[in-house]
């Protein structure tokens, strides 16, 4: 009885504890469940399928990560919000795929007051909220910076052009500009915030968004002199024969993962381990650019296709997540999920929801082992090189490479890498992979329909 007489005290107003009995008070205070369990997104930038050692990659050293994964679960068949930066993490911050959300590509458009975040939601939940990084949402003085869309703090570069440069003269702090020291390493700065808000706010609960810039390339730096791969040390590849370009690759992967190692070890110092829900994913597939080839380390592993693809490699990405005492350690899942679904897993986890009439669904059953509901379809579009469509329904990925391309159609189960088109043998399945491609968009004036030229 003494049960159920707790589960209805913490229903109910804190002035029911006053007609309990003192030995009930006691009990209760005593048995008083944890605060809500903190949130942790740590993202990559252009961190491909394959470059993590547990993921495969076989030269890149991440034992970090791979502790991550040794602890929690790894998912196989997680997906980005899209193939470059800034839809993808449109996406993962309000619950919308690229058929329905605001920025569909990497333009300097704001997100709006009416498209709410999973930070808002948190923060309206009584969570404390930071992003460190990259944003690509808002630009200066625009309606779409963090502090306006929900986060407490911030810390980082807003636009994602002027995060291709490593060594930047100024950044953001909230809404102030804050000046490195000459020669500061953007990356170095982020984990040290990243650390300060976690020991600011060791003592309630907190959602923080660390967006890393590393390993995107400073495109730019690469035009100019063919390395754009910015980093103080290409330690601990210094003696390694590859190109110096893939040296600084593969090191600035190892120092992101050192700096995940620092994250995780704080948070144990601080007690706060067990009740801290970890993610790491990267916002798309691997890059060729600033000079990195992105065949060199195989970074996209068994998938076809690299950043700017709807094939697998460009979208499909290595997703982790870690809570000990309620993930099994060393779990791997295939259960097919992407970023649009984060809002709403973490919004369950708070003991909240999110706005109704998004495309996620909450995927902690997954995580916490139980029976999860499936998505019937995934849909991903792309603009940058005219109008591309994918879907992906169960193991079936659908393909429109472009208006004038007829559609390619992939059985996933069997052939991961996307190398045998088998449209013309499936005639239901095509038929509904065109319908879904109809369906699940809205038109945007922003980024309308076109052919490439």
């Amino acid at each position: 009885m003494e049960s159920i007489s707790r589960r209805k005290f913490f229903k109910n107003s804190m002035g029911t504890i006053g007609a309990l009995s003192l030995s009930s008070k006691f009990n209760i205070l005593k048995n008083a469940p944890q605060r809500r369990p903190n949130i942790l997104f740590i993202l990559a930038d252009d961190l491909g399928y394959g470059d993590l050692g547990c993921y495969g990659q076989k030269r890149i050293k991440t034992p970090n990560i791979d502790k991550l994964a040794d602890e929690g679960m790894r998912f196989t068949d997680c997906y980005a919000g899209s193939t470059v930066c800034a839809p993808s993490r449109c996406c993962l911050m309000t619950g919308l795929h690229t058929g329905h959300v605001r920025i569909r590509g990497n333009a300097r458009l704001p997100i709006l007051p009416e498209d709410v975040t999973v930070a808002e939601v948190l923060k309206d939940a009584g969570y404390t909220t930071g992003i460190v990084g990259k944003w690509g949402l808002g630009e200066p003085e625009s309606i779409g910076i963090p502090n306006k869309k929900g986060f407490d703090y911030w810390f980082g570069y807003l636009n994602q052009r002027h995060a291709h440069n490593y060594y930047p003269s100024v950044l953001w702090q909230n809404t102030r500009l804050y000046f490195p020291e000459i020669g500061e390493y953007s990356h170095d700065l982020f984990t040290q915030e990243g650390l300060n808000f976690i020991k600011n706010n060791k003592d309630n609960p907190f959602f923080l968004y660390l967006a890393y810039t590393i390993p995107h390339a400073n495109n730019e730096l690469g035009r100019a002199k063919g390395n754009g791969m910015e980093v103080p040390s290409d330690e601990p590849y210094s003696n390694e024969s590859w190109p110096q370009v893939e040296k600084n690759t593969a090191a600035m992967v190892t120092r992101m993962d050192n700096d995940i190692g620092k994250i995780m070890r704080l948070l144990k110092e601080l007690g706060l381990d067990e009740n801290t829900i970890v993610f790491f994913s990267s916002d798309n597939g691997p890059h060729k650019e600033g000079g990195h080839d992105h065949n060199f380390f195989d970074s996209n592993g068994p998938l076809r296709g690299y950043k700017r693809d709807l094939y697998d490699g460009g979208i499909r990405v290595p997703m982790i997540v870690r809570w000990p005492g309620h993930i099994k350690a060393g779990a791997v899942s295939e259960q097919v999920w992407a970023f649009w679904d984060f809002p709403q897993t973490a919004a369950e986890i708070a003991g909240t929801k999110m706005p109704t009439g998004l495309d996620g669904i909450s995927m902690l059953p997954t995580i916490l082992g139980k029976y999860q509901k499936d998505h019937e379809y995934l849909y991903w579009e792309f603009h940058e090189r005219g109008f591309t469509q994918a879907v992906r329904m169960g193991n079936w990925k659908g393909v429109r490479p472009g208006l004038d391309k007829p559609i390619e159609l992939y059985d996933l189960k069997t052939d991961i890498g996307e190398k045998n088109n088998i449209a013309g043998k499936h005639t239901d399945i095509m038929r509904r992979i065109e319908e879904i491609l109809k369906s699940a968009r809205t038109d945007s004036k922003e980024f309308p329909i076109r052919v490439r030229k």
